[in-house]
């Protein structure tokens, strides 16, 4: 028998029913939006490389993730809409960076916990 399982089943509800009252109360589902968006390796890229240098053109982020300026905007425009990424219009370039710090922190702490992770499997 798996030693990371319960051997008998015990239900602390107070604890059940606090929680499923919060989870009630939470945007799970835009939250995990979020999630499945950076769980794309392209965009989770474009989010780390405008983490990196605060802001970026279309072309600039084409060039560092190795695709098309045409699918590097469907990606951005997928980040922008859903509250990750915001742009700005400077002529004909458009340059884009991270919504806000709680974002910036998300990325940042997602790759800092893959360092750790491996740092500590060596």
């Amino acid at each position: 028998m798996p030693k990371d399982i319960c051997e008998v089943t015990c239900v602390h509800e107070e604890k059940v029913n606090r929680i499923r009252q919060q989870l009630a109360e939470q945007p799970i589902d835009n939250v995990s939006s979020i999630y499945k968006l950076l769980a794309d390796g392209n965009r989770l890229q474009i989010a780390y490389s405008l983490l990196m240098e605060e802001e970026l053109c279309v072309c600039d982020l084409a060039n560092i993730i190795g695709a098309t300026t045409a699918t590097t905007s469907h990606h951005l425009r997928q980040l922008h809409k859903s509250g990750i990424a915001t742009f700005r219009k400077e002529g004909k370039l458009v340059y884009y960076s991270l919504m806000d710090h709680h974002i910036k922190q998300l990325i940042a702490q997602a790759f800092n916990h893959q360092e750790e992770h491996t740092a500590h499997a060596l």
